[in-house]
């Protein structure tokens, strides 16, 4: 019985991984060199969302598994939020207030990208990523992003779940000066 309490939980694990990987493409420098998203801690924060959502994309829909790790990997976006934010000084009263605020816009965007992804109007996704990587209503601004993010979604539906339930995920390289 007392065993238990030190066994691993592949969920958690995956989660912490899947996040992992999502921070580690959102810092790739193409993303704020050649599509110039703002290298800032609202533009870092906004593309380590985008790449939460496409993996949580991926695993929606799917086995108990598949929404315990997806779960994990929410969960750690948010810890790991509120572990930046005290960083950044923001007081310990103004923390939850910020997170809530957060996962309001971050379930917005889910909703906003996945009607995007699945058919809605031509330049819809371009429009989002405009208004919220952006904080323009320039969509041509966003166009590149739009493509890479079409792109990744396609790559990740692809890719075994039980690679991705697992903590393993693939994302396509980032854009790169030409």
């Amino acid at each position: 019985m007392i065993l238990s309490l030190f066994r691993k939980d592949p969920a958690a694990e995956a989660g912490r991984s899947l996040y992992g990987a999502a921070v580690a493409q959102a810092r790739e420098a193409g993303f704020y060199t050649e599509l110039g998203a703002p290298d800032t801690v609202e533009g870092r924060f906004e593309l380590v969302a985008l790449h939460v959502y496409l993996i949580l994309r991926r695993l929606k829909d799917s086995d108990p598994a598949a929404k315990k790790t997806g779960q994990e990997l929410f969960d750690t976006m948010f810890r790991d939020t509120d572990a930046a934010l005290r960083e950044l000084g923001v007081g310990d009263l103004a923390v939850g207030k910020k997170i809530r605020k957060l996962a309001e816009n971050f379930f917005g965007r889910v909703g906003v990208y996945d009607a995007a992804l699945e058919g809605g109007e031509a330049g819809a996704l371009e429009d989002a990523l405009a208004r919220n990587v952006y904080e323009t209503a320039d969509a041509e601004a966003a166009a590149g992003l739009a493509a890479y993010m079409r792109e990744a979604d396609a790559l990740l539906a692809g890719q075994p779940l039980s690679r991705v339930i697992g903590g393993i995920v693939r994302f396509p390289d980032a854009p790169e000066r030409t």
